[in-house]
Order: C-alpha cells, then sequence, then structure tokens
C-alpha cells in the first residue's frame, strides 16, 4: 500500500477527530470505543492508533483544536496599543472568545468536556476544566495588575479580586449557555455582561 502524504495523513487524524466528537456527543467519552470511533469516521482501529497512543490522548487532542488560551487571543487582536490598554484587551479577547464558542465545533467540544465526560483512565475531565480556569484566571489576573499599574483599575478593588470576581462570571455564564445555548446568543449577553463588569472596575466608573 502506497505511503500516504502528509496532508493525507493530517486529513485522516482531522476525520477522526471528527468522528470522536460526534460519538463522544452521543454515547459519552467512557461508553465510546476507540473501535466505534474508527468505524464511525469509515476506518480502521490501527488507522487510530496510527494517529493516537490511545483514547485519552485523542480526547486531549479534540480539546487542543478548541483551546482559547487567554494571552493568544489577546496576541489575535494584532493591536500594540492594547499593552497601554489591559482593560480594553480583556473586552475584546473575551468577545473573541464568545464569538469562537458559537461555532458548533467549539461549542460542541466543550459541552463533551462538561457534560458527556466522566473520570475514565488517563481522562479527568475535572482536572482538565480546572487547568483551563487556572489559565485562564492567571491570564486576566496579569492583565488587572497591568491595569492597576497604569492607574486604570478602581483603588479599592485589588487585581486578584477582581480577576476572580471576573473569571466566576464568565464561568457561570459560559456553564448557563451550555445547558442552554438555543436560549440566548452568548457573544449578545456576554458582550453585555463582560462591558458592564469592566466599566464597573475601572477608576472612570
Amino acid at each position: 500500500m502506497a505511503r500516504k502524504t502528509k496532508a493525507e495523513a493530517a486529513a485522516t487524524r482531522e476525520a477522526l477527530l471528527d468522528a470522536a466528537e460526534e460519538v463522544f456527543l452521543d454515547k459519552g467519552v467512557a461508553r465510546t470505543s476507540l473501535e466505534q470511533i474508527a468505524r464511525h469516521a469509515g476506518m480502521t482501529r490501527g488507522a487510530v492508533y496510527w494517529h493516537f497512543k490511545n483514547k485519552a490522548d485523542l480526547f486531549q487532542a479534540m480539546l487542543n483544536r478548541v483551546r482559547m488560551p487567554f494571552k493568544e487571543l489577546v496576541e489575535e487582536i494584532g493591536d500594540p496599543g492594547l499593552a497601554e490598554a489591559p482593560l480594553e484587551a480583556i473586552r475584546l479577547a473575551c468577545f473573541s472568545g464568545f464569538e469562537r464558542l458559537e461555532r458548533p465545533r467549539y461549542r460542541r467540544v466543550h459541552a463533551i468536556l462538561i457534560h458527556h465526560c466522566e473520570v475514565f483512565g488517563d481522562i479527568d475531565p475535572l482536572a482538565m476544566q480546572n487547568e483551563m480556569a487556572e489559565e485562564s484566571c492567571g491570564a486576566l489576573r496579569d492583565y488587572l495588575q497591568c491595569a492597576a499599574r497604569l492607574g486604570q483599575l478602581r483603588a479599592d478593588l485589588s487585581p486578584e479580586l477582581a480577576a476572580k470576581l471576573l473569571q466566576s462570571m464568565l464561568g457561570g455564564l459560559f456553564h448557563d449557555w451550555l445547558r442552554n445555548h438555543e436560549q440566548f446568543s452568548i457573544v449578545e449577553q456576554g458582550n453585555l455582561l463582560v462591558e458592564t463588569q469592566l466599566r464597573l472596575f475601572s477608576r472612570q466608573a
């Protein structure tokens, strides 16, 4: 059999991840086998093992396709002026994150992580959620500390407390939306909540 090109191998890997999303969402992670994922993708189980060591490795790769590190969201905006406007950087990064969450893949994968995944083997959804939350809160704290140094954060609010308040609001919004994503737009509701909270944080509020 002819050896696959890099492009063909990459396409196969993506097709397997697409299939995993669909089967995980339908059956749950613990009740899904690699055999089922391969069959759903129209491939053999050997194709799965060619690209992934095990189900935990595949699950992590699926998550990596929708990871949104906060600092990367800011960097993608590409505005050097945001270094002097950290509250605006937070606002724009949150907006970008909300827009991505409304894409089907992002919503699907986060729904799997939150609602369709139990602790199973090397897969610990709570640890993964905690890692993502800590990464987000740490980045928010960095930007809010910058805002405090620049005199843009109200004097009676520490950057640490502001980061926890904002992270708690974002987490609550995220979970509410995943349960009821057809009931409201996370872009519209999220933008309003973030703008309001940042206005309350601002020294000019």
